[in-house]
């Protein structure tokens, strides 16, 4: 069995952490990664000791030099060259994602693998996007700087340093492909810290990288199901960037690490976005892009738009189309054609949302549909999709994050109501708006405190900023802003 093969998560290949260039054995052994559908072991994922992370946050420090030197021409061929590995490997890639995350076929194929290829792809040309822009000339009279003179200047993009990426579970192939490629474009190197409950994709990942030609050193991954192994990662004193993507609960506590040593931060954190339906709206565009809260990932998403905010004068028409919605949906294998929701991710995770649905029923709301566990599953952890209607902004199920297959339904009278409740959260990542007045739809998502609006779409444009306002996070990636987002602006002045 070669170091490369060892990392698959096949039964019985117990797995090696990637550091400096090197698949080393763990020194915390292994641990189960279990299949969220079968309950099954998919395979053993390496534990690493909070000593090993550090030997690969100095590993990314001593390959940073050499890296960020690198000619972008060379950067972009790796990227690239990583992409048609991963390509490559699609099928076999897409089984093992699905067997970790519990995705359904389409969902592993469609919005985990062919994301993450597309995102090497799109940073191979990202190395290549100008660091450079001159600016406008400085006349400066003579005084306590110098003599008169005219001063030229430039801005420049430059690398941070070594990037600790830690990924969401919900996402083993977008999600870390979206902070690892972008940080390797722009001359970063980076430790990547996978979710405990997926972690093989991301070594598949690596494997690729390291074929492609990228140096030792540039790319490192260092998993474990301990909360030491994550925290090492943030407190490394070799660490200079911390891209983290999960809860508001754990980013705070990084960014209180990240504060006393004064490391950049990219965090996208929890969601719960509103999704403001007014009575003039195309109630099936609205049903369609609400119900992709059940249909993707059973709502383990956190753009979903999951506290749906109705103009009187269609609730109940909603209502009941939502739970027609549900009615059409497959839950079960998410192997089996035709299946749309698959499990959660974890028994823990389930009861988590179970806990929510049975909350909402204490807080009085109307369960339209769902709220049971699925009868016809004896192995798994699934969720049934649910409907919540007649709640109220002040109810914990319409405030907190749920991430599950949860819709919870509140009705408003007038506009500055609506708008008013949408902006009543702790968070603002990405909120949606259905009207068929586009004049009122813009107007009141410039009025949204989130990061994005979606205006009649639940659809994302890839070079548009993603971020959220207030607790849903800190900064911007996606597109160019990506590369931004990993590089630290220089000025350089001289005289003209």
């Amino acid at each position: 069995m070669t170091a490369v093969t060892a990392v698959v998560g096949k039964p019985g290949e117990p797995g090696k952490l990637f550091i400096g260039g090197e698949w080393v054995e763990p020194d915390g052994g292994h641990y189960e990664v279990v299949d969220p559908a079968a309950e099954s072991v998919v395979g053993l994922a390496p534990e690493a000791s909070r000593q090993q992370v550090y030997e690969a946050a100095s590993a990314a420090r001593e390959a940073f030099a050499a890296w960020s030197r690198t000619k972008p021409e060379r950067r972009a061929a790796i990227l690239d060259r990583a992409a048609e590995l991963m390509q490559r490997d699609f099928v076999a890639n897409a089984e093992l994602a699905q067997a970790e995350s519990g995705a359904t076929t389409g969902t592993a194929r469609g919005m985990q693998v062919a994301v993450g290829v597309a995102r090497f792809r799109r940073y191979a040309k990202g190395a290549l996007e100008p660091v450079e822009q001159g600016l406008p000339p400085q006349i400066n009279e003579a005084g306590p700087m110098g003599r008169a003179g005219v001063l030229g200047a430039l801005a420049v993009r430059q690398p941070v340093g070594v990037v600790t990426c830690i990924t969401s579970y919900n996402n083993p192939w977008a999600n870390p492909a979206g902070k690892v490629a972008p940080a390797l474009a722009m001359g970063n190197t980076v430790v990547v810290k996978p979710a405990p409950q997926d972690p093989l994709s991301v070594y598949r990942m690596a494997a690729a990288l390291e074929e492609a030609g990228a140096p030792a050193g540039v790319v490192n991954v260092v998993s474990g199901a301990s909360v030491e192994v994550g925290a090492a990662a943030v407190d490394s004193p070799d660490v200079d960037m911390v891209s983290f993507t999960g809860s508001t609960a754990v980013g705070q506590r990084i960014a209180e690490v990240c504060g006393r040593g004064m490391k950049r931060q990219l965090m996208e954190l929890g969601g719960k976005g509103a999704a403001v339906v007014f009575d003039d709206a195309d109630l099936d565009s609205a049903v369609a892009g609400i119900g992709t809260t059940y249909a993707f990932y059973s709502g383990q998403i956190c753009t979903a738009p999951t506290r749906v905010l109705v103009q009187r004068g269609v609730y109940e028409a909603l209502v009941e189309r939502l739970a027609r919605y549900i009615g059409h949906l497959k839950v079960g294998d998410p192997r089996a054609p035709g299946t749309v929701v698959g499990p959660v991710i974890s028994a823990a995770h389930r009861d988590r949302v179970e806990s929510y649905v049975e909350l909402g029923r204490k807080e009085g709301a109307r369960v339209v549909a769902g709220g049971e566990r699925p009868v016809d599953r004896e192995r798994g952890f699934y969720v049934a999709p649910t409907l919540l209607a007649d709640c109220t902004n002040d109810m914990r199920v319409v405030r907190e994050e749920i991430f599950g297959p949860v819709v919870v339904v509140v009705p408003f009278d007038e506009e500055d109501e609506g708008v008013a409740l949408a902006n009543d959260s702790d968070y603002g990542l990405i909120d949606y708006v259905w009207s068929g007045d586009v004049a009122r739809a813009f107007r009141v998502a410039r009025r949204l405190r989130a990061g994005g609006v979606g205006v009649n779409t639940v659809g994302r444009n890839m070079e548009a900023p993603f971020g959220g306002f207030k607790k849903s996070g800190v900064g911007r990636d996606v597109g160019s802003y990506a590369l931004h987002a990993y590089s630290e602006l220089q000025a350089i002045v001289w005289p003209g």
